[in-house]
């Protein structure tokens, strides 16, 4: 992931009001109505030590 990507990322979550926290459905949602993979969105909320509670898939780890 480039830095650009990141912070495309970063701005769509805090959009969305994202802090320290997200849930499965705000994670999946960000990432089909911006077309972004639902891993990247779990990867950079891993390394920027943001939960996701509330997993519906099992798709973060």
């Amino acid at each position: 992931m480039n830095a650009e990507y990141k912070d495309k990322i970063a701005d769509l979550l805090k959009k969305e009001g994202i802090g320290e926290v997200i849930t499965c459905e705000q994670a999946l949602s960000i990432a089909k109505k911006n077309d972004i993979p639902v891993e990247d969105i779990g990867k950079f909320c891993n390394t920027r030590g943001i939960k996701i509670r509330q997993c519906q898939l099992g798709c973060f780890k």
